[in-house]
């Protein structure tokens, strides 16, 4: 199975062109050399507990069924850390590894884990482990240079449009854990549960779900604003955004073809088209402009509509259809004006 199989189309289109560009691998892996992934590595050794037959062996099992049923050929290494938090995340250039906190393990039930744990294989099949320690390492680094008024602006955009770029790749890999774990109750309480805590049996799916419309659909221009400025710091989509974004794809017909076995294959990837992968995002952001109930999103139509109204005018006038039906625009200048009906005639 290829990754694009279940990526959102703007993280896809943004994969396929990026592994389209030669020298790619190259200038990652030069750069690699700048990163502290190897501290990261000996710091998950030394200071974490890995994953096998021998430790959190329910978690062995589930990471070796993902990597089966997305095709995987190489089992990451994944590694349990001291955290209350719950959190799990792929990183590394050259090989991905998945760090699960001891917060999520203790918060989320079999099948839920199981999901968040084909999350993470997912994202490891995208290459998305290569972009998020990117990430990392230049938020850190902006936090450095922020003196700098110049540098920090540029290592700023950068971070901000990378952001963007993962909060796409997060929905993708929540497809990913779906396909694994089959079970869509099951994935929208784990993200439940990251919004609302281990309190199952105070909390209801649908009420959660219910949450996710009103916010989409909700307040006037001003909140819309309010949205966009709350989510650019984040790296991740909120968590009723992406239950709700989750749940669209499982009734989808992309969903239903997929399950009965209709995917690209890993061996077309470079046989994959740019312009289509654009095409594709493009047509699913017009997409979700159109469907839109936020009043920020209802404006931009109103102004795309009023846009196309005013070029339909003035192409109206500069084909000499201005003012008038059909018969006055079939009508040239040179027939010159109508006569006037005679009293009596044509009245009435």
């Amino acid at each position: 199975m290829s990754s694009r199989a279940y990526e959102h189309p703007a993280d896809r289109s943004a994969l396929v062109a990026l592994r389209k560009l030669s020298g790619f691998d190259t200038v990652f892996k030069a750069l690699s050399g700048l990163l502290p992934e190897r501290s990261l590595r000996l710091l998950f050794l030394s200071d974490s507990v890995r994953v096998s037959e021998r430790q959190f062996p329910h978690l062995h099992t589930m990471l070796l069924d993902a990597c089966s049923i997305l095709d995987l050929p190489k089992v990451p290494p994944m590694y349990v850390t001291q955290d209350p938090q719950p959190n799990a995340m792929c990183v590394g250039l050259d090989e991905p590894v998945i760090v699960v906190t001891t917060g999520l393990v203790e918060l989320l039930d079999e099948e839920e884990m199981r999901a968040v744990v084909g999350h993470e294989v997912g994202h490891a099949l995208s290459g998305h482990s290569v972009y998020r320690t990117i990430l990392l390492f230049l938020t850190n680094f902006a936090v450095k240079i922020a003196w700098i008024p110049l540098g920090g602006i540029a290592v700023t955009a950068i971070v901000t449009a990378l952001r963007e770029w993962f909060r796409k790749s997060e929905l993708s890999a929540d497809r990913a854990g779906l396909l694994v774990g089959q079970d869509l109750q099951a994935s929208l309480r784990g993200l439940m549960k990251l919004a609302g805590g281990n309190h199952l049996h105070e909390m209801n799916v649908d009420a959660f779900l219910a949450q996710a419309a009103e916010y989409e659909a909700g307040g006037d221009l001003r909140d819309s604003v309010l949205k966009i400025m709350n989510v650019l710091p984040r790296s991740h989509p909120f968590a009723t955004v992406r239950a709700a974004e989750l749940k669209r794809w499982a009734e989808s017909r992309d969903f239903q073809r997929l399950m009965d076995g209709h995917y690209p294959r890993r061996a077309e990837d470079k046989d994959a088209s740019v312009t289509d992968s654009f095409r594709e995002s493009a047509s699913h952001y017009a997409e979700s402009v159109r469907s839109s109930k936020d009043p920020l999103m209802g404006l931009v139509r109103d102004i795309a509509g009023g846009a196309n109204d005013l070029g339909s005018r003035l192409r109206d006038t500069f084909t000499g259809r201005s003012g008038g039906g059909p018969r006055d625009a079939a009508r040239g200048p040179e027939d010159g004006p109508r006569d006037e009906p005679r009293d009596g005639e044509g009245k009435g």
